[in-house]
């Protein structure tokens, strides 16, 4: 039965003027990936990438780690981008969430504490919710319906698409399938967007009878003694 591969790409350079492109763990994690594939024998058939920098940069390490770069990127036939499976626009939800009297102030003293990284996933929760909630949906650009709407659609895309394929894309991505084919509730979904490993894969089977999730988050690759490759944002 033909397998998606729903990979998340590496870590991205949280706090960097250009959060869109890899760190240097990111391009580390990727490369591993690629490698860790390769040793199973577990080889796409065909590539989605969506659109964003930090997904190609993921595409293009793993894919060359495999040996498989130069066949892949370059064929039209075997890659293609779909912009279905970016990410939500993070920045301009927390704009709407600070923007809120007083909020915007209580983020940064949080953010300017011992954990900076708590103190934003604090405020982030809080700005992820009141886009979930549908009560503020003139707030938004894109709106989380139509976020998950448009993920849909692109899964939709890929499994059309004969034999294995590897999707490279985010977490919020993946969490809006798993809303989908796990019938879970917003916040539920949202939650598991973070607890996803950076170059972790899902596994959505495709056939007759529709797509089903078979594994979520797997990353066992980054366990044990590669565990200094394991990050979650």
């Amino acid at each position: 039965m033909p397998a998606l591969y729903l990979i998340r790409h590496g870590q991205a350079s949280f706090g960097a003027e250009d959060y869109d492109q890899l760190s240097e763990l990111g391009m580390r994690q990727s490369q591993h990936l690629g490698e860790f594939l390769a040793a199973q024998g577990i080889a796409p058939n065909a590539v989605i990438c969506g659109g964003m920098k930090r997904h190609r940069q993921t595409a293009e390490e793993c894919l060359n780690a495999m040996g498989l770069g130069a066949q892949l990127v370059d064929d039209a036939s075997l890659w293609s981008t779909d912009s279905d499976w970016n990410e939500y626009d993070h920045l301009q939800i927390l704009e709407a969430y600070t923007a809120l009297p007083g909020v915007g102030d209580r983020m940064v003293e949080d953010m300017a504490g011992e954990n900076p990284k708590a103190g934003f996933q604090k405020h982030f929760s809080l700005a992820m919710q009141r886009w979930c909630d549908g009560k503020y949906d003139n707030e938004y650009r894109e709106t989380w319906s139509a976020f998950c709407g448009r993920v849909e659609r692109g899964l939709a895309t890929a499994a059309s698409a004969s034999g294995n394929v590897f999707v490279f894309t985010s977490g919020g991505a993946i969490s809006a399938v798993s809303r989908q084919l796990l019938q879970l509730n917003d916040m539920k979904a949202l939650s598991l967007s973070w607890t996803l490993a950076n170059a972790a894969y899902s596994k959505v089977l495709a056939g007759k009878n529709g797509v089903v999730l078979a594994s979520m988050n797997e990353h066992s690759h980054l366990d044990g003694k590669c565990r200094d490759l394991l990050s979650y944002r």
